[in-house]
């Protein structure tokens, strides 16, 4: 039975506006370093990004921080991530989150979290890839996509026969369990073999 074994976790560089999601942030890195998953994001030590981070490295997890030179100064880049790549671009950056995670979780954030949600679900709808995509839906953060994905689909932009596959957690311990459910059918070769190829060859 496959199993998580890594998660990339797309969130904000920014705390947001209640204490509730910097205090999810920490508790979802504790959760990781203390079930052996390996945290990849995007490098920084701002925001709910660098508390997740930091979390996860306190507890002694694994973390892999990816970030374009760019962001360096800006995100402060996260001094003790066991791995920090640094890319060329955005589009190396995400290349290689997509390479080296079994699951995606997006914790509140801005305009790029959503970006990065988004291109995932699009990925999964058009069959390219397998890995379960889930919303950390914190104090009901993710509300209002959710009303929006569900009228893409009663105006007739999203087939019912196809409906979007976002997993949907309302707190930290319910997220697990759900990914392992998700991937529990699947094979590794279906997480990392020949379809992620070509996901990588038209990212």
């Amino acid at each position: 039975m496959t199993k998580i074994k890594s998660v990339c976790v797309y969130c904000g560089a920014a705390p947001g506006a209640d204490a509730i999601y910097m205090e999810t942030a920490v508790e979802l890195g504790r959760l990781f370093a203390a079930e052996g998953i390996r945290l990849i994001y995007g490098g920084g030590g701002v925001g709910l990004m660098g508390a997740t981070a930091r979390a996860c490295a306190e507890a002694g997890g694994m973390v892999t921080g990816i970030i374009p030179d760019f962001l360096i100064g800006k995100e402060q880049a996260f001094e003790h991530a066991h791995e920090l790549i640094v890319t060329r671009d955005m589009h190396e950056r995400k290349r290689l989150m997509f390479e080296r995670a079994d699951a995606f979780i997006a914790l509140p954030g801005g305009i790029g979290t959503l970006e990065e949600l988004i291109e995932q679900l699009t990925w999964v709808q058009l069959n390219r890839h397998s890995k379960p995509v889930m919303a950390l839906n914190v104090a009901g953060f993710w509300d209002p996509l959710l009303t929006l994905l569900d009228h893409m689909q009663s105006t007739g932009f999203v087939n019912v026969a196809r409906p979007v596959k976002l997993l949907v957690a309302h707190n930290v311990r319910t997220v697990l369990p759900k990914l392992n459910a998700a991937v529990a059918p699947l094979s590794p070769m279906d997480l990392h073999g020949d379809a992620e190829e070509r996901v990588l060859d038209r990212m």
